[in-house]
């Protein structure tokens, strides 16, 4: 019996000793643990339309002579003096009266204009006050004469050193930032 107890002992220490022993060499953080399909996790990179992704020679597509992405809607005056007085004279406003937003007009022009032109269109913005920028002139100025299409033109294109916001903002933005200048306009003229 005595034997026996030995013997159990010795057995329960060995098992103890494997458990530890099986239990410390799972917690190695140094080296990962074996990943089924590691490309799920870790993809491999192709080179766009290259040898290796497309063994056959596919190659990008040119969109079709003549296309369009949708919704946009070209601008077929030119950038040029001849463009800004024909816009100024010939463009106007597509936007009906129900259509027009002075508040989204307002919110859109405090971020893109109103540092350079000032919150009333007096070209008495906050850069223009820390002479920054110098020279902007007031929607009033009677000089300029401006209106809705060359407004339009000019945020299209840029004038003088302000730079284009086609890309920032849509066509419909660009009249919302367009019909509320003339707004300010207008306040100004009182």
């Amino acid at each position: 019996m005595k034997n026996i107890n030995i013997q159990m002992k010795g057995f329960i220490k060995i098992v103890v000793i494997a458990m530890v022993f099986v239990a410390v060499s799972c917690q190695d953080k140094a080296a990962p643990n074996y990943q089924y399909m590691p490309d799920m996790h870790e993809s491999v990179g192709y080179e766009t339309y290259g040898e290796a992704a497309f063994p056959n020679g596919i190659q990008a597509q040119l969109p079709a002579e003549g296309t369009i992405p949708r919704g946009f809607v070209p601008f077929d005056i030119e950038n040029s003096t001849a463009g800004y007085n024909l816009a100024k004279e010939t463009l106007t406003n597509p936007l009906d009266s129900t259509e027009v937003d002075f508040e989204r007009g307002k919110v859109l022009y405090d971020i893109y204009c109103g540092v350079c032109h000032g919150d009333k269109g007096d070209g008495q913005g906050i850069l223009v006050k820390r002479e920054k920028i110098l020279g902007i002139p007031s929607f009033d100025d009677v000089g300029r004469a401006i209106t809705h299409g060359s407004t339009y033109h000019t945020v299209y294109y840029g004038k003088n050193a302000m730079g284009s916001y086609a890309n920032q903002l849509n066509e419909e933005e660009r009249w919302q930032v367009t019909s509320y200048v003339m707004k300010l306009k207008q306040d100004l003229e009182k």
